[in-house]
């Protein structure tokens, strides 16, 4: 058995109708929806319940991946933005206008992200300019969070009927 006939029929390149890509979509989205700017959704509720040590470790955590993640803009921000532009081009051509099915579900996946990391950019700058305390940071990652939800149930509503109707124009032997 020739090593490429086994990687392809583990990855499986017609990933719409592949189980771990609907996985992997499910894990993507539960986890861009749990960290807003790095900081765990869990650890704000917990500060907002208990406060004390807890407060001041989302306080911490808020001004330390705030001040990370506009540090990453400012440096390298444009160097990003255009590799990011170049690879969903690519992603996008190679999957829309040549119809290679593995382009489309990679786009499907990686497009919507680059909104929630521009939420996240905004959001970061936003905490910069105001006083870090639990209602601000507190509101400020709850806007974030639901921002990133919104984006997810849209995302997941066209993969879901992309992908459907990828499977339904594939033949039974994926022609």
């Amino acid at each position: 058995m020739d090593i490429y006939t086994s990687i392809f029929e583990i990855i499986d390149m017609r990933s719409f109708s592949n189980l771990w890509y609907w996985i992997g979509l499910a894990v993507l989205w539960s986890s861009a929806s749990h960290w807003s700017i790095g900081v765990p959704h869990d650890l704000v509720a917990r500060a907002r319940r208990s406060g004390g040590q807890s407060e001041q470790d989302l306080l911490d955590i808020a001004r330390i991946n705030t001040n990370r993640v506009l540090y990453i803009v400012e440096t390298s921000g444009l160097a990003i933005f255009a590799i990011c532009c170049f690879v969903l081009t690519g992603l996008a051509t190679m999957g829309f206008f040549y119809g290679l099915e593995f382009a489309q579900a990679v786009f499907l996946l990686i497009c919507p992200m680059c909104f929630v990391m521009l939420i996240n950019i905004s959001t970061a700058k936003k905490m910069r300019q105001q006083e870090l305390t639990l209602e601000n940071v507190a509101k400020n990652l709850g806007r974030c969070r639901v921002y990133t939800q919104i984006i997810g149930i849209i995302s997941i509503l066209v993969t879901s009927f992309w992908g459907m109707y990828q499977n339904f124009t594939a033949g039974v032997l994926g022609w």
